[in-house]
C-alpha cells in the first residue's frame, strides 16, 4: 500500500463488485488518477492505487449506475421496439452483419454509420427489449462470432429466414397491452 489514503485497484474492484478492468474504465470515464508503487505482496509488481476520495466517488459511480440501469429495465417506454438486422459492409464483406434491438431504428442506423458507413438495415421485426439476447444466440448459431453482437455468415438471406422464423413463434406485440 502506498499510504492509508490510497487503496489498490485490486481491492477497490472487489469491495465495489466490478472487476478490475471496468474500473480502469470508470477511473478513466471520471478522470480520476492513479498512483502505482510495487508491492512486495504480489511479487514486486507495480500496482495501481486511487486515493481514498477517488474510491468513494467511484462506489457513487456503481450505485448511480445500477439506480440508472433499474430505472431503464423497469421503463415501460422501452420495453417494445425492433430487433434488427443490419449488413455493416454490403460491397466489401456482405456476410458482416449486426443485430440488436432500438426504440428508433433510424437514430440507432445513424449511429452505426460512424463505424460503418455503408451499413443498411436489411430487416426490423417488432420485438420486446427481452428478447433480443434469445433471438441473438437462435438467429446467430454456425455464424462467426466478430464482436458482442457482430457475425460473419456465408449467407445473409439464411440470417433473415432464421430471424423470420424466430419471431413469427414470439407473441405479437399489437395484442399484448402496454
Amino acid at each position: 500500500m502506498v499510504d492509508e489514503n490510497h487503496i489498490s485497484v485490486i481491492d477497490a474492484s472487489e469491495r465495489i463488485g466490478v472487476n478490475k478492468q471496468t474500473l480502469f474504465k470508470w477511473i478513466k470515464k471520471l478522470g480520476l488518477e492513479t498512483t502505482k508503487s510495487k508491492n512486495s505482496s504480489y511479487k514486486g509488481q507495480a500496482i495501481s492505487y486511487v486515493e481514498i476520495g477517488d474510491f468513494e466517488k467511484l462506489f457513487e459511480y456503481k450505485q448511480q449506475n445500477e439506480q440508472n440501469y433499474t430505472q431503464t429495465q423497469n421503463s415501460s417506454k422501452i420495453d417494445h421496439g425492433v430487433f434488427y438486422l443490419v449488413q455493416l459492409e454490403p460491397e466489401f464483406d456482405p456476410g458482416r452483419f449486426k443485430l440488436g434491438f432500438a426504440t428508433n431504428i433510424a437514430e440507432r442506423l445513424r449511429s452505426h454509420k460512424c463505424s460503418a458507413p455503408f451499413a443498411k438495415i436489411i430487416e426490423t421485426w417488432p420485438a420486446h427489449t427481452l428478447w433480443e439476447r434469445t433471438a441473438i444466440d437462435s438467429v446467430t448459431r454456425g455464424c462467426e462470432k466478430l464482436y458482442t453482437e457482430v457475425f460473419r455468415t456465408d449467407n445473409i438471406e439464411k440470417i433473415k429466414i432464421r430471424c423470420n422464423e424466430f419471431f413469427a413463434l414470439m407473441p405479437n406485440l399489437d395484442k399484448i397491452k402496454r
